[in-house]
């Protein structure tokens, strides 16, 4: 899981591409940050809980900064978390992450606005949880003293093809193949976009799809490392073929292995034998 977790992180860390994440999502493309002014921080903070100190750490942050009189001026603080399923308790994560950096500015001259983006890469859009109010209880009467919390998400598998050209990075080839690969598994790009970060950018769809073969492509012995996504595809295309992989195959492996981490052995006989109880198990654990 940590190995997934820097292999999603390194592309977005890039300044060019976290630049162009903010400014396509929050400014319609709109040039508001260019990569000069972005600072990365730690993301790591730490809260305490009843049996000691606990860290949690965000997936990418960086400072917005401006130069006023040859000073820094936080503009503020950028924040951006990966998700490839549905979380519920999405709200609490992200109120624990906003108000730890919040916390932190109580040393600091400077205040500024913590925004937290959530991109959710699921072909599914993300569900009802989309503020405290959605994920708590509130006894009758309590609600008006109880502050609202409300999280940023962006179903990326949705963008429109408006959208999708407010991004210049690489991170315009990720949106692009993850949208279209969506409703058309066959996808191939009509126009074959270079890639600038090729490692990061392979191995981000590699962690984000569950599929090794995209970053396997960078081994190739022929050809050197690819340089667009049609290269891509029809390396992971032939390479499937050779290993004698179909998609169906992989979803079957998928689901046998969250079956052997969830300690239900016993459904795995009947997963391989029973297309419609096999169909359920997709469903429940989100195995598209």
């Amino acid at each position: 899981m940590a190995e997934k977790d820097i292999l999603e992180k390194a592309l977005e860390n890039y300044d060019d591409v976290f630049s162009d994440i903010v400014n396509g999502l929050l400014f319609q493309g709109k040039q508001r940050i260019s990569e000069q002014a972005l600072v990365s921080v730690a993301p790591t903070s730490e809260y305490k809980i009843e049996n000691g100190i606990h860290e949690q750490e965000r997936d990418v942050a960086k400072i917005w900064i401006e130069q006023d009189k040859k000073i820094h001026v936080r503009i503020a603080l950028l924040g951006l978390e990966n998700q490839t399923i549905y979380d519920p308790d999405m709200p609490l994560r992200v109120i624990g992450y906003d108000g730890a950096a919040y916390r932190g500015e109580l040393g600091q001259k400077q205040r500024y606005p913590i925004v937290t983006l959530v991109l959710n890469f699921d072909k599914k859009r993300w569900g009802k949880s989309r503020s405290l109010y959605d994920r708590i209880r509130i006894p009758e009467g309590l609600e008006p003293f109880v502050s609202n919390y409300h999280i940023n998400v962006f179903d990326i598998c949705f963008l429109t093809e408006e959208e999708i050209n407010y991004f210049h990075s690489d991170f315009r080839i990720v949106a692009d193949y993850f949208v279209h690969s969506r409703t058309n598994p066959d996808y191939r790009p009509s126009d074959p976009e270079k890639f600038r970060h090729t490692d990061a950018l392979l191995k981000l769809l590699s962690a984000l799809k569950n599929d090794q073969r995209f970053a396997m492509t960078l081994n190739d012995k022929k050809g050197g490392k690819p340089q667009n996504m049609c290269e891509v595809l029809d390396r992971v295309e032939a390479r499937g073929k050779a290993e004698g992989i179909t998609e169906g195959e992989k979803k079957l492996a998928d689901l046998i292995q969250k079956l052997l981490e969830t300690g239900r052995n016993e459904d795995i006989a009947r997963v391989t034998s029973d297309p419609l109880y096999r169909k359920r198990l997709y469903e429940e654990f989100q195995i598209t």
